[in-house]
């Protein structure tokens, strides 16, 4: 506006397509995850996709979701509508896809074991990381001559910058989570790259391996997180994408078959 005034949008169209992914994304987890555990306890009318024998992961279907929906996004003009529900078809595939990360990293099934807690891990971590995206890029559309819209985008981008080199330096320490919030919130990053660093990480076998003392504080230290923190995670985990099967329930044909297990499931 003319006299300087600030013009706020409660809407801004431009962000419907990757709200409805992200929402798509969410959603299309949180069934699939609801599906598995109801074939694994025996309940409901679904079952595997075995044609011939071989077991199809919903990972398969993620992928050409995925692909149609990024083609689609590239090459659709047909106004919001229509990018909005390519959005939602590749928001679809990267659920699916991401709930099956363990595989793809793994490359064998791992779903139920205490390695196919990956896929959720990584799926929390996308969800906070682009809702923070969506909500850190200006969740009102701000409109002013005085030229904030420059200087917006200018601290963005040296945001973005600072928070990769710091996550670059917890990704180092073993801090995954810290590293991955601090390409949007240098802040956070910041902690993770500041603090002792994890005593299996690259950083500690790097720079500790000569300070006995250093490396002891760091052992200490992870050890008095995980006493506080991992129980509250696993409980979450388990409570959105079910418990992982016991060890001596898990191998080649129970990797295989896991949607199949005949066995009860774990409690929850």
């Amino acid at each position: 506006m003319g006299d300087g005034r600030l013009t706020l949008t409660m809407v801004d169209t431009a962000r419907v397509p990757p709200l409805l992914a992200l929402a798509a994304l969410v959603v299309t987890f949180l069934v699939t995850r609801g599906i598995t555990r109801m074939i694994r306890a025996g309940r409901g009318p679904f079952r595997n996709v075995d044609p011939g024998g071989m077991h199809i992961h919903h990972v398969v279907p993620g992928v050409v979701l995925m692909v149609i929906g990024g083609f689609g996004a590239v090459f659709v003009e047909g106004g919001v509508v229509a990018e909005s529900v390519v959005a939602v078809v590749f928001g679809m595939g990267t659920g699916l896809v991401l709930d099956e990360f363990a595989l793809i990293v793994h490359l064998h099934d791992v779903y139920w074991s205490e390695q196919g807690r990956a896929s959720v891990e990584v799926t929390v971590l996308t969800t906070v990381v682009v809702g923070m995206v969506l909500i850190g890029s200006s969740p009102f559309d701000v409109d002013d001559q005085g030229g904030l819209q420059e200087q917006g985008a200018l601290l963005w981008s040296v945001n973005i910058v600072v928070g990769a080199l710091i996550a670059v330096v917890s990704f180092a320490k073993g801090k995954f989570r810290m590293g991955v919030l601090g390409v949007v919130i240098p802040l956070v990053g910041a902690v993770g790259a500041i603090r002792l660093a994890r005593p299996a990480s690259p950083w500690a076998h790097r720079f500790y391996a000569r300070r006995p003392h250093k490396l002891a504080r760091a052992t200490r230290r992870a050890a008095r997180h995980d006493a506080r923190w991992s129980g509250l995670r696993t409980r979450f985990q388990n409570a959105i994408a079910g418990a992982p099967s016991p060890p001596q329930q898990q191998g080649p044909d129970r990797d295989r078959d896991r949607d199949r297990d005949d066995s009860p499931p774990p409690p929850e």
